[in-house]
């Protein structure tokens, strides 16, 4: 090997070995066992959006109104006749008053044996049932908790909502207690359909994720209000699709008082028995609720209010009348009669559109009362 190449070898050799040295000292030191690495720099945070900072500040407000529901079904132990309370299920609810009045949804705690309200502080307190009312899917119960732990939430209006503004579900979804999502009102005056096969109208839907366990918790507006109850959601898996609804705080409003002094929604009544659609079809009957029977001594019998009936030698329907109206407001089926009645009380005086035989007229009647 002459002299050229030999010192080219050389210093080859030194460079590779000068790399490796160079490398070693920068990797990690082990210091007993453990890699002594050098943390990296971090970069100071910036101030908060001024959006960020009001939607920490909803939260730090509502949060403490927000309570987890277990509903609690009785089991019998196996070799004993002792019935203890096991859970059943889970949702949420929200502070209503600082009497200790927590509103949820009806199907959160219906079939219950009992149910147990857990607290923003995570303290338990078990739950008397005060009042249900399926049809708009709302329940009441109260908890003896001390008024200091009891921040009844802010209650808003759902009478002015528009499409586009923000929302916000505060719940416990799958159980994870204290769960804050966002959205905005998707759309107003849906239809959904209520466990019992009542129609719910003026719903609000929001893509606010809303998933099991959500159920009867609060949706919010940007103010921190209450704007709805969160109730149902609209995916084939069971999960968030981004399609969610709640009852409209106006109906939560004009239901709980109700039930909280009553016990139950007394819903004025008229006294009628409405005919099946199927009669409608068959007689060509208007739209409306037709009358099948009128209770003797009840507000349609004191009105003078006429069912459908069969009468004469051969048996032929004699006609009665059809409902088409109540204080203006066209009503097309029972549910829609219903609905309007319901947002009056006992003893108010309804104007009832009446057809008969191809005429109508206007009918004042009282309202009675379901008891």
């Amino acid at each position: 090997m002459n002299a050229s190449r030999r010192n080219r070898l050389v210093a080859w050799v030194a460079a590779g070995v000068a790399v490796a040295a160079t490398a070693f000292l920068t990797l990690p030191k082990l210091v007993n066992g453990r890699t002594d690495a050098v943390p990296r720099a971090v970069t100071p945070r910036g101030p908060l959006e001024p959006d960020e900072r009001a939607l920490i500040e909803l939260f730090r407000k509502a949060s403490p109104s927000v309570v987890h529901i277990t509903s609690l079904a009785a089991q019998r132990e196996l070799f004993s006749t002792n019935v203890q309370q096991v859970p059943r299920g889970t949702g949420t609810g929200f502070v209503w008053d600082a009497a200790g009045h927590v509103v949820t949804n009806f199907h959160v705690i219906q079939g219950a044996s009992g149910a147990r309200v857990t607290l923003a502080d995570q303290s338990n307190w078990p739950a008397a049932l005060v009042g249900v009312f399926p049809d708009r899917d709302i329940a009441v119960l109260r908890i003896e908790a001390p008024k200091e732990k009891l921040p009844p939430i802010a209650v808003g209006t759902s009478r002015d909502l528009q499409v586009g503004q923000r929302v916000v579900a505060i719940g416990n979804p799958f159980g994870l207690d204290q769960t804050l999502t966002t959205g905005i009102v998707s759309a107003l005056d849906r239809e959904i359909e209520s466990f019992n096969q009542r129609t719910i109208r003026g719903v609000i839907q929001t893509d606010a994720a809303i998933n099991p366990g959500n159920s009867g918790g609060p949706l919010l507006d940007s103010a921190g209000r209450l704007i709805g109850v969160n109730t149902q959601i609209a995916s084939p898996s069971g999960a968030n699709a981004g399609i969610g609804f709640a009852i409209p705080v106006d109906e939560v409003n004009r239901i709980v008082p109700r039930l909280i002094r009553d016990g139950r929604f007394v819903r004025p009544t008229l006294g009628i028995a409405a005919a099946p659609p199927e009669v409608h079809r068959a007689l060509n009957l208007p739209r409306g609720v037709a009358i099948l029977q009128v209770t003797p001594g009840s507000p349609a019998a004191r009105a003078g209010l006429q069912p459908f009936r069969r009468g004469g030698q051969r048996g032929e329907i004699i006609g009665g009348d059809v409902i088409t109206a109540v204080d203006g407001d066209n009503v097309v089926s029972l549910d829609d009669m219903l609905t309007q009645l319901e947002r009056r009380q006992p003893g108010e005086t309804v104007t009832l559109s009446v057809w008969r035989g191809g005429q109508t007229r206007r009918q004042v009647v009282q309202l009675g009362s379901s008891d």
